[in-house]
């Protein structure tokens, strides 16, 4: 994958198994959400193939009529400040005018209360904290258009999820994913650097450096790998295979 002359990913294979979770881990600026928006279909890979659910992608989600079922949640959680919080979160479902809207209130309603939200429908994503905004986001990713056939098993992607929150939250956000990933019952990446979220959410783990993976294995492998690049990145450590990049 390149951008301009920049060369941002080299020749990666990446296989994921149905229902498997997995972490990209690396440092700042080496590919991780480039590899995210690939799989959501906000960019195409510059060369080579991707395919989702079997399917060969050779065009942007936007360009589909019936696009893969992929739901990303970003380390933003990119809501929509016009809409209120039910209109946010029922905002795919609201597009299919086969569905009732009482029953769109009602699947909204039942994955706010997911999220452990309660009585925010009608309030606009500005009244509400910064940590309940997120939730919201994967109140949202619990939904999709075949969220009433209960067929869907989906690929979930999160974009550094805990990024800057307190040990407390980061945990909440933690457990939120799993409860996510078991409620869908699909696939997960997660992209993160904090150590707790990659060995609570995911079982196995791949590390991205210079546009390559250098390493992957099991949670277990990832804690007690001499490998030096997980060792480097596990201790924060400025000496090792990876320079840090200059300010």
């Amino acid at each position: 994958m390149t951008w301009g002359t920049n060369h941002v990913l080299n020749k990666i294979n990446l296989c994921l198994k149905d229902g498997e979770r997995i972490a990209i881990v690396g440092p700042s600026g080496t590919g991780k959400s480039t590899i995210l928006k690939i799989l959501a279909g906000l960019v195409l890979p510059s060369s080579g193939e991707l395919k989702l659910f079997g399917i060969k992608q050779d065009y942007l989600r936007l360009d589909q009529v019936d696009p893969p079922d992929v739901r990303l949640v970003f380390q933003n959680p990119a809501l929509l400040g016009s809409l209120t919080i039910e209109e946010n979160v029922g905002f795919l479902l609201r597009r299919n005018r086969k569905i009732p809207q009482k029953l769109v209130k009602e699947i909204v309603k039942e994955c706010l209360e997911e999220v452990g939200l309660f009585d925010v429908a009608e309030k606009l994503p500005s009244e509400l904290s910064g940590g309940m905004q997120k939730r919201v986001s994967f109140a949202r990713a619990l939904i999709s258009e075949d969220t009433v056939k209960e067929l869907n098993k989906p690929l979930l992607l999160f974009d550094e999820p805990t990024a800057g929150l307190d040990p407390i939250a980061s945990s909440r956000i933690e457990d939120l994913i799993n409860k996510t990933n078991d409620k869908v019952k699909g696939s997960s990446i997660v992209v993160s650097h904090v150590l707790s979220t990659i060995e609570r959410t995911s079982n196995r783990v791949l590390m991205l450096y210079g546009g390559k993976f250098r390493w992957e294995g099991s949670i277990t492998d990832f804690q007690t790998t001499k490998d030096p690049y997980v060792f480097q990145f596990r201790n924060g450590k400025l000496k090792g295979p990876m320079q840090p990049r200059e300010a």
